[in-house]
């Protein structure tokens, strides 16, 4: 396919699709997409590089293989997006709508999804390496037998999350909401289990945690470990 270069440049939804139709495979460069609607496009393969995309609508839009580096998008709506395969590297989505999103074998690295909602996503193979997902919604979702490095889910809505088997590392629970959580033969040692209370501890049956996380378990019911 044709690679398509456009470089500071404010396109409108026309100018894209018309470039969707001829098969064309674009690197956006410095673009502004603020507040553009590109649902329903097939946009399979682009670059999204250093792009302001505030409110951009990419609904329904095809976006596997495509490539978001260092772009600035709070409130960009993902819903029902196709990002299979995607890379995403540097940016911030906070407050994005990721419903219903497929984000099947998707890279996820140095992003900033605060108060994303991801429910019903399609997260099957996902990497994720230093992600923020502070007061997220991310209810249902399986990240079974994954390793997590350096992903803060601080204050995020965990409801019914399946987390059997998977290994933190450098990463944080504070405050989260895990009603329903399961979290069976998971090493919790490298998460931040503050604000954890022990009514909550028989979701972790079967988990490993070190001495000082116990501790700080025990600590909310008034108990010290000597």
């Amino acid at each position: 396919m044709t690679q398509t270069p456009l470089t500071d440049q404010n396109p409108t939804r026309a100018e894209l699709a018309r470039l969707c139709a001829e098969g064309r495979v674009v690197t956006l460069a410095n673009c502004r997409l603020d507040d553009l609607d590109l649902s329903g496009l097939d946009m399979s393969g682009w670059t999204f590089d250093t792009c302001q995309m505030a409110r951009c609508v990419l609904r329904g839009t095809r976006l596997d293989e495509a490539q978001f580096s260092g772009c600035r998008g709070a409130g960009v709506i993902f819903q029902g997006a196709n990002l299979t395969d995607a890379n995403l590297e540097g940016c911030d989505f906070s407050n994005a709508n990721l419903r219903g999103t497929t984000l099947t074998d998707t890279t996820l690295r140095r992003c900033k999804l605060t108060g994303a909602d991801l429910t019903e996503a399609q997260i099957l193979g996902i990497t994720l390496e230093e992600v923020l997902f502070v007061l997220a919604i991310l209810p249902k979702l399986s990240f079974r037998k994954m390793t997590l490095r350096q992903i803060n889910f601080s204050d995020a809505d965990m409801r019914s999350c399946d987390f059997r088997d998977t290994v933190f590392e450098d990463c944080s629970l504070r405050d989260a909401h895990l009603v329903d959580g399961r979290f069976q033969n998971a090493d919790l040692r490298g998460a931040d289990l503050g604000g954890i209370r022990l009514s909550d501890a028989r979701r972790f049956k079967g988990a490993v945690i070190s001495k000082q996380q116990a501790a700080i378990l025990l600590g909310e019911l008034g108990l010290k470990v000597m």
